[in-house]
């Protein structure tokens, strides 16, 4: 059997090492335009912050390490064309300009994405950088040296991240964003309220429901950003206000979402015999709805690379979908969500209820604690739990990781209340959180 896998960040990297253990006699070829693999982008920020000394660490894998388990490792080769029909890709060695066919049995696609680049006048000034790779990181923390002043637009998770590490570097710093709140697609008000005033509280300019119209520059670097409201001095622009799959090449060959996203069955197969797909380039099932949507996590990516591999010649493990769970820490505050917020509930129409709990974690008569704010969001008729939020100072995330499984498994806000946790004033109350919010559901 003839493997090729296009693309090797985390999806590719989980394939590959799954698919050499499942099928050592496979022959495995792996094409990848850049010179490494399994980057951890998440990491970004906490080099940037000092918090992360070496970037070596933010690689959990290697094309060495690849190689050495026999698996055909092309760096710096980019496919150019996939023909599913016939099953050939034509392939740039990017070194020397080459290019030639190649041809599979079984293809799997995990290509990734790519930040979304606006259209905007000035977008093309330097100093004006996106936030995704190695190289990124790279010219951010070069760049980032002799900046004074730098603006960040975008106020998501890797946004939110980045104006932590810059303020926390001396920085003046200031974040634009469209939207009214930070992280709106992740947090209700109550949460986002906490972490906008601890940025006010630092010095941090929140742009917050403005525009980018333009950037302007001096000598053809970035100096100043113009919004529909304002205008901000700026050294240093990082644009981080989304991800596109990367999927041109499969464009018309299989079925994708309006964005471009692939679409996949449980098994993570495309619409195309023997294509397979994985990551970031792939559309997921959001369990609280049910519907196919865009959500690209490493963690989604991990868990569909390693699918792909256990489905690739017969379909013996579905994927149970995602919540979309995931976690955050700024300053202080340890946040974490999952599932739908109230207001992408009140956005898709469903008729829900919820409930928050603001308690101390730990009983009063222990030498410290902290008090912490869940909130559970939960359809009116069914009960069925849709989505959960958490902040904290006192790191109390995993929780979510627990609310992520009571979704996965449709259970009600009334199950909730009485579901057996332990009880130790070192770590919490006898009635837990989670316990309280469903005791205090309508």
């Amino acid at each position: 059997m003839k493997i090729v896998v296009i693309g090797c960040t985390h999806a590719g990297t989980a394939a590959i090492l799954n698919s050499k253990k499942l099928y050592p006699d496979a022959e495995i070829t792996v094409y990848e335009r850049n010179d490494n693999i399994s980057f951890l982008s998440c990491g970004i920020a906490l080099h940037v912050g000092g918090v992360v000394k070496d970037p070596k660490g933010l690689f959990y894998s290697s094309p060495e390490k690849l190689a050495a388990l026999g698996v055909n490792t092309k760096m710096l080769h980019d496919v150019l064309d996939i023909d599913t029909d016939n099953k050939k890709i034509k392939v740039c060695n990017l070194e020397t300009n080459e290019e030639f066919e190649d041809t599979y049995d079984k293809l799997i696609v995990t290509t990734g994405s790519w930040p979304i680049i606006p259209r905007i006048e000035g977008i093309d000034l330097e100093n004006i950088l996106l936030s995704k790779n190695f190289y990124h990181l790279n010219t951010i923390i070069e760049k980032s040296k002799d900046a004074k002043n730098i603006v960040v637009v975008g106020a998501g998770y890797i946004g939110i991240e980045l104006v932590e590490a810059f303020q926390m570097n001396g920085k003046n710093v200031t974040l634009i964003d469209m939207q009214e709140r930070i992280l709106a697609k992740y947090l209700d008000k109550e949460f986002t309220n906490v972490v906008e005033k601890a940025f006010l509280d630092r010095g941090v300019k929140l742009a917050l429901g403005e525009t980018v119209n333009k950037f302007m520059g001096k000598d053809g670097k970035v100096s100043k950003v113009v919004t529909n409201k304002g205008e901000y001095e700026a050294d240093l622009v990082i644009i981080c206000i989304g991800f596109k799959p990367n999927t041109a090449l499969l464009k018309g060959q299989v079925e994708m979402l309006d964005n471009g996203a692939i679409i996949v069955d449980e098994y993570m197969r495309t619409s195309k015999e023997d294509v397979f797909a994985a990551g970031d380039c792939c559309s997921v099932i959001y369990n609280p709805t049910g519907e196919h949507r865009y959500i690209p996590l490493a963690t989604n990516a991990l868990r569909m690379g390693t699918l792909v591999a256990k489905n690739l010649v017969n379909p013996t493990t579905k994927y149970i979908g995602t919540q979309g769970t995931s976690g955050i820490k700024i300053y202080e505050y340890n946040i974490a969500s999952t599932g739908l917020t109230e207001e992408l509930a009140k956005e898709k129409g469903i008729d829900y209820r919820t409930v928050i709990v603001t308690d101390n974690y730990r009983p009063e008569f222990m030498p410290t604690y902290d008090s912490a704010v869940f909130k559970v969001v939960y359809e009116r008729k069914s009960r069925r739990i849709l989505g959960a939020q958490i902040i904290s100072k006192a790191d109390l995330t995993q929780s979510i990781n627990t609310m992520s499984i009571v979704i996965q498994n449709k259970m009600t806000i009334d199950e909730l209340a009485f579901v057996d946790f332990f009880f130790q004033p070192h770590f919490n109350k006898p009635w837990n959180l989670l316990n309280l919010a469903g005791l205090n559901a309508e």
